[in-house]
């Protein structure tokens, strides 16, 4: 690597360290020619699929975005940062062992629809309410109630979502 300072051709590794829990490794290095110190940061890269709109305009894959749109889902939820990070590099890491160089925005959607199921049934029913364009109560209905069958409350870690479900559970009990 060359010196910012003095563009000398060589510059030494004085000391490696990983950071940003494990995915970045931090090096010191120091220049022979003029002894000046600085840090380099070294990051895989790693290629994810453009993104193909509805519209049919391609953009970049942007992290953020979908990370953006998890919180959006999950405000004001009982869901902790650490699972949401889960969540996200489940949909990232989908699209990289896809090998497509290009994925629908519709199946992207589809994939954080699949993680927020996992993780809260108010969110993916927020996510899906705009995602499918939601016209009215029913369809509201008939999408809490495919949650329901689909996905049983897990006793102590999720809410029923209607009144119903849980008075024909108490009923079933």
């Amino acid at each position: 690597m060359h010196c910012p300072f003095c563009t000398h051709e060589d510059t030494r590794v004085i000391d490696s360290r990983v950071s940003d829990d494990g995915a970045t490794i931090r090096r010191r290095r120091e220049c022979p020619q003029c002894g000046e110190r600085f840090n380099t940061f070294e990051t895989a890269e790693i290629k994810l699929p453009a993104v193909v709109k509805t519209d049919d305009r391609r953009e970049a894959f942007d992290e953020h975005k979908l990370r953006t749109s998890f919180y959006r889902a999950l405000q004001k939820r009982p869901v902790a940062s650490d699972r949401v990070d889960v969540a996200v590099r489940a949909v990232i890491d989908d699209l990289r062992r896809s090998g497509e160089r290009e994925v629908p925005s519709l199946r992207v959607g589809e994939l954080v629809m699949r993680e927020l199921k996992k993780l809260d049934q108010v969110a993916y029913v927020r996510f899906a309410s705009v995602y499918r364009s939601f016209e009215d109560v029913q369809a509201f209905r008939e999408e809490i109630e495919r949650l329901e069958r689909d996905l049983p409350v897990i006793e102590g870690l999720q809410l029923p979502l209607l009144a119903e479900a849980v008075a024909a559970r108490k009923r079933k009990s």
